[in-house]
């Protein structure tokens, strides 16, 4: 048996035997869930999610229950594709049914910025900020998705909660500028955020504007929102599997964002 498959073996065995656990990271999905509310000047937004009844047990379907959705690809816990955004429109595989699929299974550092984000919603994780995380547990390495836990995942059974808006303007925590283009030197596959999008709710102010968006995406590099359950996984040790739907030249996709962490 090579090394290989003995360590797959050994993983098998441990998800039987209850020593790694499955956390689920996502949201449920429905017509309550938060939705991103653009600028009135662009005044065009995600529709609700609807879910319709085919049949259930009836005339329609004597023997089966089924449904049909509506859903927008940016809906819920979500994967953002490079395609999503303009910086990112030329990569060949930069849709969801043309990304590699081993780009969806990956290592993933936990940053903890939830005392931060208690005390302010506009908390900026910045580059320095990565860098004293990382002098405490180790390395991004490169191919590693980067998340930002901020515990606003308590917040999305409230759509005003969840977007916290005034007449300022979203405030909710994100990135900075110099964040995402550390974490992008380090090789970072992507990056991962319990609000309503990838960016923090100021960003569109940024120099350049929403640099989770322009920059992931520019260096053919992905997105994660709306993700919950960051409390429950280590700073680093497990592993993310986010895979989009294969939706011909998606940009994204609603997902069912999972981490295989150590058991307790």
């Amino acid at each position: 048996m090579t090394a290989v498959a003995a360590t797959l073996e050994k993983l098998a065995e441990l998800l039987v035997g209850g020593g790694v656990e499955v956390v689920d990271l996502t949201a449920t999905l429905g017509p309550d869930t938060p939705l991103l509310k653009l600028p009135p000047e662009l005044a065009v937004d995600t529709p609700r999610i609807e879910i319709h009844t085919i049949s259930e047990y009836d005339k329609n379907g004597p023997f089966w229950a089924w449904n049909w959705l509506k859903v927008g690809e940016h809906s819920g816990t979500h994967f953002d594709a490079p395609h999503h955004w303009i910086t990112g429109k030329d990569f060949a595989d930069g849709y969801t049914d043309t990304i590699a699929a081993g780009n969806f299974v990956a290592p993933v550092n936990v940053i903890d910025c939830s005392q931060e984000t208690a005390a302010n919603p506009d908390f900026l994780l910045t580059a320095e900020g990565v860098k004293a995380w990382e002098a405490k547990h180790g390395d991004i390495r490169p191919g590693e998705w980067v998340v930002m836990r901020t515990d606003w995942d308590q917040r999305n059974h409230s759509e005003e909660l969840f977007l916290n808006a005034d007449a300022g303007g979203p405030h909710s925590p994100g990135p900075s500028v110099d964040c995402i283009e550390y974490i992008l030197e380090r090789g970072a596959i992507g990056w991962g955020t319990q609000c309503i999008g990838t960016d923090a709710g100021a960003a569109g102010g940024f120099e350049p504007p929403f640099p989770a968006h322009n920059l992931l995406h520019k260096a053919n590099r992905y997105g994660l929102a709306s993700l919950v359950n960051l409390d429950r996984l280590p700073p680093k040790g497990a592993i993310l599997i986010a895979a989009p739907l294969k939706i011909a030249r998606g940009t994204g996709s609603p997902v069912r964002a999972l981490a295989l962490a150590p058991k307790g």
